[in-house]
């Protein structure tokens, strides 16, 4: 009887749990640059001093779903979509390196770099600085040029080139504020093979159809689940009737 109670019970916590990250996917179905979370569920024994006789079940995070999501269109100057596999480099405020695929920049009133977030994007020797009064124009290897706006065209003046790296996924891990980081806290080298296209943001990889149908399959579980309590509370109370009638 406690087999059952042990799986059940941990099988619906664990369900609710997940039920929340797929929430929280689906909740993030439009956020710009967005990676799903994956989860799954495996069983563990019970260790004790006699022989294990229960199992239960946990919530595993696998990890997030580095599949590339949709571009579009903005013809935004700064705005830049990371094509394929790679990362933009942002600065937090402690002074750490921590990477973003939401590639929606803004200059701050510093003329600094930075992400909608407010987080300075990273060039090859730090923050980068973009001067006033001049047109903005990020080419496919993250280099950034300007040209003044006033008067006749000239040539294009270098300002920095923003720092994108392409880390092994399974060594990056999300935060709870929804940026990545290189496991132990170093930071990863800049891969010149990363490439944006400019004028673009990449969508959200999360299909809202597959989180819906997800959303109801956890549902599902968690009343059967729910099911195999009652089923084991009824159980208990016949067995401690015929109990008393012996």
């Amino acid at each position: 009887m406690d087999r059952l109670i042990y799986t059940a019970m941990t099988g619906a916590k664990h369900i609710m749990e997940q039920q929340a990250n797929t929430a929280h996917n689906l909740a993030n179905v439009s956020t710009t640059g967005f990676r799903a979370q994956l989860d799954t569920f495996r069983a563990v024994p019970v260790l004790s001093e006699s022989m294990p006789t229960r199992a239960f079940v946990v919530d595993s995070t696998m990890g997030a779903d580095f599949s590339q999501g949709a571009l579009q269109q903005t013809g935004r100057a700064l705005d830049v979509a990371v094509q394929g596999k790679g990362w933009i480099a942002v600065q937090m405020e402690d002074g750490s390196e921590a990477y973003t695929r939401q590639g929606s920049l803004k200059t701050s009133e510093n003329g600094v770099l930075q992400t909608a977030a407010g987080l300075s994007v990273l060039g090859e020797g730090g923050p980068i600085s973009i001067p006033p009064d001049v047109n903005v124009a990020i080419a496919s290897d993250g280099t950034i040029s300007s040209t003044e706006r006033a008067g006749k065209p000239g040539q294009a003046n270098v300002i920095g080139r923003i720092k994108l790296v392409n880390p092994p996924e399974e060594s990056l891990v999300r935060g709870d504020d929804g940026l990545f980081r290189v496991k132990g806290g170093e930071a990863a080298d800049a891969d010149p093979a990363v490439r944006v296209a400019a004028g673009a943001l990449e969508g959200s990889n999360v299909n809202a159809v597959e989180a819906m149908v997800n959303m109801i399959s956890l549902g599902r579980a968690f009343e059967m689940h729910m099911s195999l309590l009652k089923n084991a509370e009824s159980n208990a109370a016949k067995a401690a009737q015929l109990m008393n009638l012996s």
